[in-house]
C-alpha cells in the first residue's frame, strides 16, 4: 500500500493546488513522532533542505544526532530526492495568545466589579451614578 504523500505527489494536479514544501512540512509530525513535533516545526524546504525550528539548543543537538534516521522516515513517507537534508535552527517558542492574555490581568471594565457582594456593588453603583447627575 503506497503513502498518501507518494500517491497524491504522483497525480498531476492544477498548479499551486500542494507545493512540495507544503508536502514535506507536513510530513514532519509523521516521521519524528508526536512528541518531537511538539518541541518542533518545519518552516521550509530550501531546495532539498528542510529547515527545522527547534525550542533550544539541546533539542538541536537530540535532533542533528538523529538526522540519518529522520531523514530515513521523511523518504518513506514523501519518497527519495525530496529532503536530503535536515538544517535545525534554535527560534524560542512564542506564547500562544490565549495563555499570553491569562498571564496580563485582565483590566475591570468597571471597578464595581470588583466588590463581592451584590447588594454593597449595587449601592456602590447607585451612589456613583447619583454624584455624577
Amino acid at each position: 500500500m503506497e503513502r498518501a504523500s507518494k500517491l497524491i505527489r504522483g497525480l498531476t494536479l492544477p498548479g499551486g493546488t500542494l507545493s512540495i514544501e507544503e508536502l514535506a512540512c507536513a510530513a514532519w509530525p509523521d516521521a519524528v513522532g508526536k512528541k518531537v513535533a511538539g518541541h518542533t516545526r518545519a518552516a521550509r524546504l530550501v531546495r532539498t533542505r528542510l529547515v527545522v525550528e527547534v525550542e533550544d539548543q539541546t533539542w538541536q543537538r537530540q535532533l542533528f544526532s538523529l538526522t540519518r534516521q529522520i531523514l530515513r522516515n521523511l523518504e518513506r513517507a514523501l519518497g527519495s530526492g525530496l529532503v536530503d537534508d535536515l538544517e535545525f535552527r534554535v527560534v524560542p517558542r512564542r506564547r500562544d495568545p490565549q495563555r499570553a492574555m491569562q498571564a496580563v490581568p485582565a483590566l475591570a471594565a468597571d471597578e464595581s466589579d470588583a466588590i463581592e457582594d451584590p447588594v454593597l456593588r449595587s449601592i456602590y453603583r447607585a451612589a456613583r451614578n447619583r454624584a455624577r447627575a
